[in-house]
């Protein structure tokens, strides 16, 4: 393979040459936010595969990333979403429900690879962790084509599940800010006090300067 020419498959390259047939990049989004579930993305990329303006999901602009969304979902060798609700949260904890949602990810995916990328640099939680073989990474979702291709899938198909509930609860503008702890939001809270899909253990100093 030729590394100039393809940077982002270098860490795939390097598990290749240790053996590694199929290897799936894998990160999660809204890790974050006040409200609604975090979603994870895992996919196997055809070997090699460049697609234009592929990076972190927070570097590209929504427009490019729904683009990028549907070019994941008809060129990935597999791909995969899994999402962890807001009540599973409270119930655990945002770790333990990240390294969930990314292990379901992984379990989707047919063909099931024998090598996952995992971005971050945790792989357990308190009640669930990373089971299949795989390496964490730093900032993989900039490092990492069959990563950044996860990061996307997560990314899009959390922002269009909060578009949809902006729909099912429209007093919260969930459109606007997707859960995430803006003035907005918290303005909106004030008002309307926490929604079925808040997560309450998010909310404890809100809660406690309500109270104060």
């Amino acid at each position: 393979m030729d590394k100039k020419m393809l940077p982002m498959w270098e860490l795939e390259e390097a598990a290749k040459a240790r053996g590694c047939a199929l290897i799936c990049g894998c990160d999660e989004a809204g890790a974050g936010p006040l409200a609604g579930p975090v979603y994870a993305g895992a996919v196997i990329l055809p070997w090699g595969l460049e697609l234009k303006y592929l990076n972190d999901s927070k570097q590209v602009t929504p427009k490019r990333r729904d683009a990028l969304f549907d070019q994941i979902m008809e060129q990935a060798v597999a791909w995969a979403v899994a999402s962890v609700s807001a009540e599973e949260i409270d119930r655990t904890d945002i770790l333990s429900a990240r390294m969930k949602a990314m292990q379901l990810a992984v379990d989707q995916l047919r063909p099931a690879p024998d090598y996952a990328l995992v971005d971050g640099n945790r792989d357990k939680g308190k009640h669930f962790a990373i089971t299949v073989p795989h390496e964490t990474v730093i900032k993989g979702d900039g490092r990492s084509a069959s990563i950044a291709a996860a990061s996307i899938l997560a990314k899009v198909s959390r922002d269009r599940y909060m578009e949809a509930m902006a729909e099912k609860y429209p007093e919260y503008r969930f459109d606007q800010h997707k859960g995430y702890g803006t003035k907005l939001h918290y303005q909106m809270l004030d008002q309307y006090g926490p929604s079925p899909i808040h997560r309450r253990s998010f909310l404890k100093k809100w809660e406690a300067s309500r109270c104060g």
